[in-house]
């Protein structure tokens, strides 16, 4: 199991977090999906890439660095 933790800064809100943990945790692979509105970080458990996170980060309508 690997760890994936991404930074998105355009997160400003609790429908944020809801809207990107949804999207990141229906990728396959994913096991936990832990979204820090204060950080404005998404750490991601499991056994997918980082370029499929990103992905469903986008899909959520934000950026991911």
């Amino acid at each position: 199991m690997s760890e994936i933790v991404l930074s998105v800064p355009g997160m400003h809100c609790d429908h944020c977090v809801h809207a990107i943990s949804q999207e990141v945790g229906a990728v396959a692979g994913v096991t936990a999906v832990h979204v820090d509105l204060v950080a404005k970080t998404v750490r991601v458990l499991g056994t997918t890439d980082a370029a499929a996170v990103r992905a469903a980060i986008e899909e959520a309508g934000y950026e991911a660095a």
